[in-house]
């Protein structure tokens, strides 16, 4: 007999293996699909050189972690487990679930979904091996206060550590897979867009009849509304599959931290236009793609101008800007706890600050959208419009939700739209 922890209930070694044997094959399929996934058969466009941090320091971890299982104390075991477990769960749901559902199974999906299944026998072992390793020889005033400690520790833990990394993993690993019916109100041609770094990202253009091109962006489902707009009022139109979306190549980073490389596909595809005048580009981004914009137009003078509805946070560098101490006390460990994870899962480094580049876009025009009741750090856009150069502006909707302007006032939303980039991008000449 083996007695993990002082008064708690002792286990036979023969019952600890047993144990044991079910966790390490179930850690074994998790690390088959960090394996496939990274190594085997990695995104479209990328290789196993790509991923080196991603696949291997997880490998690493559940490798010690199954070599250390049988020997530890049982409630270690069962923190690991039900750790291993849930981020098992929840990334093999975020990422082969979600793509079996929208367009069916294929590549590592297969392993992804047996990554689902081990991380249901993870939570299973784990919550087993915690209530036979309880302890109970003590005064209940104190196994409770001990209990509620636990539990409170868990629940901080829970927070501020697994839902950042959980969200990282999903960032990095899913996106829109399914490309929309195109409404764009005039007809498009189908483009193909090659990055720098190799990758082929699909997309739609609707050609320009007043020497104008706007991008619209990120992907090819939002952003149709307000293409419409600029298409009415002649304005050539691109909208296209960021990397790892839709028919696009690549890893799929939902924060768009590798989004200067795809923006800048989209630039020179523009400025081989011949019906795109040269210095008669600009675009338009909502949520993450007023991010990207804007830190792409903070290094390329051939935006002109451009339109951020929605921007907020995509890492701890904006988390660190807000306006109150609640907003930092609570913003800056969860998003420290992201950053690191995307870092990890995206083998690519946080970018600058928001606040930063900003900084850097005049003399080009930068006109920034806020919705009252926006999500994902979008107050901070004010503090973005205090660092902007002139010429600038700032629009703030307050019954609006996130992104939600164009719906909440679509006719004033298309005025000011229009009117800014009819100023920026038709008058300079």
């Amino acid at each position: 007999m083996t007695t993990t922890a002082a008064g708690a209930v002792p286990a036979s070694r023969a019952v600890v293996w047993r144990e044991a044997v079910v966790a390490r094959t179930a850690l074994a399929v998790v690390a088959l699909h960090v394996v496939d996934d990274n190594f085997l058969q990695p995104q479209p466009g990328t290789s196993a050189g790509d991923h080196l941090m991603s696949g291997v320091v997880p490998l690493v971890a559940l490798i010690a972690i199954a070599a250390a299982y049988p020997g530890l104390r049982g409630g270690l075991r069962a923190t690991l487990a039900l750790v291993v477990g849930l981020f098992a769960l929840v990334a093999g749901a975020g990422e082969a679930g979600y793509y079996a559902m929208k367009i069916g199974p294929s590549g590592d999906d297969y392993t992804g979904l047996l990554m689902l299944l081990a991380g249901i026998a993870l939570l299973c072992i784990g919550a087993i091996t915690l209530w036979q390793t309880r302890r109970t020889d003590d005064s209940l005033p104190r196994r409770y206060s001990r209990r509620t400690l636990i539990t409170l520790v868990a629940a901080f833990a829970l927070v501020f550590v697994l839902v950042p990394l959980m969200s990282a993993y999903v960032y990095t690993h899913a996106a829109r897979a399914v490309v929309p019916p195109p409404r764009l109100g005039a007809p498009h041609v189908n483009v193909t867009l090659r990055t720098a770094d190799g990758l082929r990202l699909d997309g739609w253009y609707v050609p320009s009849r007043n020497g104008a091109a706007v991008i619209a962006f990120p992907g090819r489902s939002g952003p149709q509304r307000p293409a419409r707009m600029l298409v009415r009022h002649g304005y050539g139109v691109l909208l296209f599959d960021r990397r790892g979306e839709g028919e696009s190549d690549g890893d799929p980073n939902a924060l768009g931290w590798a989004g200067d490389r795809d923006l800048d596909a989209a630039i020179s595809f523009l400025e081989n236009r011949a019906d795109v005048e040269p210095g008669h580009i600009g675009g338009i981004g909502l949520s993450v793609g007023g991010e990207m914009l804007l830190d792409r137009a903070a290094d390329s003078t051939a935006l002109q101008a451009v339109v951020s509805d929605g921007a907020g946070i995509r890492s701890v560098r904006e988390a660190a800007l807000g306006s109150s101490v609640g907003e930092r006390f609570f913003g800056i460990p969860f998003w420290a706890v992201t950053t690191a994870g995307v870092s990890l899962f995206a083998n690519e480094l946080p970018p600058p600050s928001l606040e930063e580049l900003v900084a850097r876009i005049a003399p080009r025009a930068v006109f920034l959208i806020h919705a009252g009741h926006g999500q994902g750090g979008e107050s901070l856009t004010p503090t973005f419009f205090e660092a902007a150069g002139e010429p600038k502006s700032l629009w703030t909707i307050p019954e609006a939700g996130h992104t939600g302007g164009i719906e909440a006032r679509p006719a004033e939303y298309e005025r000011r739209m229009i009117a800014f980039f009819d100023q920026t991008l038709m008058d300079r000449d």
